[in-house]
């Protein structure tokens, strides 16, 4: 039997779009150059699934809630939001989008919305699986609050 035969058929433009992405995703370990929105921009693009939606999702949210928000790109591709400090990052893996919250014990959570690294003394994160939704005014709440504690810090 022959090795393609098993395998499913990727359009070409799918398969050219998500390599393209990968290339500038790779790229940005060793280049500076780039931006970090165009860079997160190219992992939205670089998942096609569930996860770059979701990541896309909650990048949204977080700009509604704090339109000066720095996009940030690092520890060789995470994307991280902050202002007056980190936020926030948003690491994809295989089963989840993780959005953890760098001061997340200190935070008041009403809409109970952090479900993952609860034992720990300082972070706390948010994990989405696919299908999960988010409530968007909490989250918002939750990255204003972040913002507050930052600026507080900060003095």
């Amino acid at each position: 039997m022959k090795k393609s035969a098993t395998k499913t058929a990727v359009p070409k433009k799918t398969a050219t779009k998500k390599a393209a992405a990968k290339k500038v995703a790779k790229k940005s370990a060793t280049t500076k150059s780039e931006s970090p929105s165009r860079l997160i921009d190219a992992r939205v693009t670089e998942l096609g699934d569930w996860r770059g939606k979701t990541l896309s999702h909650v990048r949204t949210l977080i700009k509604q809630a704090d339109p000066e928000v720095v996009e940030e790109w690092k520890w060789r591709g995470v994307p991280v939001w902050s202002d007056n400090g980190l936020i926030c990052t948003g690491e994809t893996y295989k089963s989840v989008v993780k959005l953890t919250f760098l001061k997340g014990a200190s935070l008041k959570d009403p809409s109970r919305l952090f479900n993952s690294s609860l034992e720990g003394g300082t972070r706390r994160a948010i994990d989405l699986h696919e299908g999960d939704e988010i409530d968007e005014d909490g989250f918002k709440t939750l990255i204003r609050a972040a913002v507050a504690l930052n600026k507080t810090s900060a003095r």
